[in-house]
Parts: structure tokens; C-alpha cells; sequence
């Protein structure tokens, strides 16, 4: 799944290569991915690009008409395997709805040119489109936390006093905290040397201080090894990154301990046991289910 960097990464790219063009077409290839109808997706043709922005793992193509008209906001959540794709040209035809990963293509100068595809491997569709006149009214950007990058050491305290979740849940929820997911928040507790089931209202001062110095170590590294990478090239940089997130079996690039795995219904994730548990493995329900 993308996260923060990715998408700041993505943000830049557009603002590299799309401000200041004109939308000549959109072509919107899966009605499902579209989740708002006023304004119409046709509102975008004739309208310039002034803009990209990131509102935590959410992506926005800021868009005029006119200097006195208000600006539209064609926000993406590029979900679980989502991505954007910037092309030099495209084939001039629309698509056939429900055909391939193709969700959105929006052509910029004239149609057949340059632009961008919103597009979604897999089977689980979803990828979800909106098209706003203000971005607050995106469901999911109005019940964010504050911006992961933004977050202040008090800030922190104030996100885990009284909260009783695993540090794990509590750095993953939206809602708590913008801008984190999966493969990230791996990465920030092994730097922190903390364990994905500590109880984040426990952690003591030099333990909230190791998360907080994790935090914008981890991202801020991340944002400036993916900035101006092309949009081909982002996911290959992410995994070169990675230190324990799917890297199951895998030796800890720290201490040499094997990276181990607790695994979900949809989705797992990754620590290494001398780093961050005291040598000792987390309870994996699949396995214990495995072993009985």
C-alpha cells in the first residue's frame, strides 16, 4: 500500500509535470472507484492544473477554471494496490469500462498527450475517487489525525496517554495519526527497538522519545529517497528501503536475529525478536492454529 512518502512522492511528480496544463480529457474506466457526482468528472475538462497535495495517504490534483473561480480537488485513496502512472502519450480512444487495471486516465494539453492513469492490480477493487470543491469533504481526510511529519514530541504524548491499544494499532489508525501504514509503522518500532504489542499509554519517556526520533527519522528518509524518483520507479525504492517489513526468514540487517511474521486474515506484519521483544516470539494465531 502506498503510504506517506510514496504518495508525497507522487504529489511531487505531478507538480513536476502537470501544473500548469490543461485538461483535455478524462476518461473514467470503473464507475465503482467514483464516490462523489457533484460536481461530474466531465466539470475537470478545460480546468488547469495548479497543484498536488498530500492529506495523509490521500493524493489531490489541485485544478481551476479561471483565476475568480473556485478550485475543484480530484482526490485519490490509492488503497491496498492502487497506483498512478504518468505517460508521455496515450491512445486517444476511451477505454472499455471494467477492462484491466485501468481507473482513470485524465490527458493534459490534448488527448493523446501527456497525463496520468489511476490504475488497481488485483481483483479487490478498491481504489476510490473524489471529485470535491473543498477536500474536507473527503469522509476519510475529515476523520484524520494529525500529519505523521508534523507531529511534535508533546504531540506524541498527547496520542498515547490514556490510549490502551498495541503501539502497533495505535500508529496504523488514520484517525489517530495521519499517514502510516503497514510497512512503515514495521520500520519505525524496529528502529525504536519497540514491540508492536506494547501498550502505547505504558511506554516510558526514553521509550516515547526512541518512537518520536523513529518517526520523523524513517519518514523523512524515506520522503528523501522517493522525491523525485519517477512513479515507475517508487515501489523498487520503497522495498530497498525496508529493514524488517516483508522480510520474513530474512536475517535482521542490526543484529542478525530472523525477521519473523504474525500473520492476519489480510495482511501481516514483520519484527525482529532481538531488537524489539526481548528474543521472544510474538503470538501468531495462524501458526498456533497450525501446530494444534
Amino acid at each position: 500500500m502506498p503510504e506517506l512518502p510514496e504518495v508525497e512522492a507522487l504529489a511531487h511528480h505531478l507538480r513536476e509535470h502537470a501544473v500548469y496544463r490543461p485538461v483535455a480529457r478524462v476518461d473514467l474506466a470503473s464507475m465503482s472507484a467514483l464516490k462523489t457526482f457533484d460536481p461530474p468528472v466531465s466539470a475537470l475538462t478545460g480546468r488547469v492544473v495548479t497543484g498536488a497535495s498530500r492529506f495523509g495517504k490521500f493524493l489531490s490534483v489541485d485544478l481551476v477554471d479561471r483565476p475568480d473561480d473556485g478550485p475543484l480537488h480530484l482526490i485519490t485513496h490509492l488503497s491496498r494496490a492502487g497506483w498512478l502512472r504518468w505517460h508521455a502519450s496515450a491512445g486517444a480512444g476511451p477505454p472499455k469500462p471494467g477492462r484491466g487495471p485501468l481507473q482513470l486516465r485524465v490527458h493534459l494539453d490534448t488527448v493523446g498527450g501527456p497525463g496520468f492513469d489511476l490504475t488497481e492490480a488485483g481483483t479487490q477493487k478498491r481504489l476510490a475517487l473524489y471529485l470535491v470543491r473543498d477536500p474536507a469533504e473527503v469522509p476519510g481526510i475529515a476523520r484524520l489525525g494529525p500529519d505523521a511529519l508534523e507531529l511534535t514530541r508533546d504531540g506524541l504524548d498527547a496520542l498515547l496517554d490514556g490510549d490502551g491499544r498495541r503501539l502497533k494499532t495505535v500508529l496504523t489508525d488514520q484517525a489517530t495519526l495521519a499517514g502510516i501504514g503497514n510497512a512503515y509503522s514495521d520500520e519505525i518500532l524496529h528502529t525504536a527497538r519497540l514491540s508492536p504489542y506494547a501498550t502505547a499509554s505504558r511506554l516510558t519517556t526514553a521509550q516515547r522519545d526512541a518512537l518520536s526520533e523513529a518517526v520523523h527519522g524513517v519518514l523523512t528518509d524515506a520522503v528523501a529517497r522517493s522525491v523525485g524518483q519517477g512513479a515507475a520507479e517508487l515501489k523498487g525504492e520503497k522495498r530497498s528501503g525496508l529493514r524488517v517489513h516483508a522480510r520474513t526468514g530474512l536475517p535482521c540487517p542490526v543484529c542478525g536475529d530472523t525477521v519473523r511474521e504474525v500473520s492476519f486474515a489480510e495482511r501481516s506484519f514483520q519484527y525482529c525478536p532481538t531488537c524489539q521483544t526481548g528474543g521472544k516470539p510474538l503470538a501468531d494465531r495462524r501458526l498456533s492454529r497450525l501446530v494444534k
